[in-house]
């Protein structure tokens, strides 16, 4: 790979995103474990697996220090997946500064689809129809136990501080 590359990684809370991980993966296979039990070797403990893809991927920084040894932090972008979905333009714009090319992407180029429940891009000359991510995004998430969440969010909270400080920006994952 040319060592000029840049990287745009699009991140979100990781609770969230473990949660929405499981919900697809369940709408495919109805039988896997709850996302209770598949989040923890113990909960009682507070002890969470990551072993399981789902949780780990959210552990960023973890990632990030591996991505740093091959590119320097300058060369990697990283996109709010919340704020892509509240402000779709704003997050596009910074992509296109990062790349260091003209905007063009706009608010103009995006609507609201209610039913998936985020922005869509309009129709363009070339199609005839407007683009939207596919049927397995936009599902509502299965319920999880509140005090699964929080103390998955006790879990993370170190990984994502550390990630915070390391990117030099906060995602607000309270």
């Amino acid at each position: 790979m040319s060592r000029d590359t840049k990287l745009i990684v699009v991140v979100r809370n990781p609770v969230t995103r473990a949660i929405s991980d499981y919900t697809q993966t369940l709408s495919k296979k109805p039988d896997i474990p709850t996302f209770e039990g598949l989040s923890f070797q113990n909960r009682s403990l507070g002890l969470v697996d990551t072993s399981w893809n789902a949780i780990r991927i959210g552990m960023y920084v973890v990632h990030l220090d591996s991505w740093l040894q091959y590119f320097p932090l300058s060369q990697i972008h990283f996109v709010s997946g919340e704020k892509l979905i509240t402000d779709p333009a704003g997050e596009m714009g910074k992509v296109q500064d990062f790349l260091g090319i003209k905007r063009v992407i706009t608010d103009k180029h995006f609507y609201f689809n209610k039913t998936k429940g985020f922005p869509c891009l309009k129709k363009t000359e070339s199609s005839s129809l407007p683009r939207c991510l596919g049927k397995s995004k936009g599902r509502t998430h299965v319920q999880i136990d509140p005090e699964v969440i929080e103390q998955l969010r006790d879990f993370y909270r170190p990984y994502n501080i550390k990630f915070y400080e390391t990117v030099g920006q906060d995602f607000r994952w309270e």
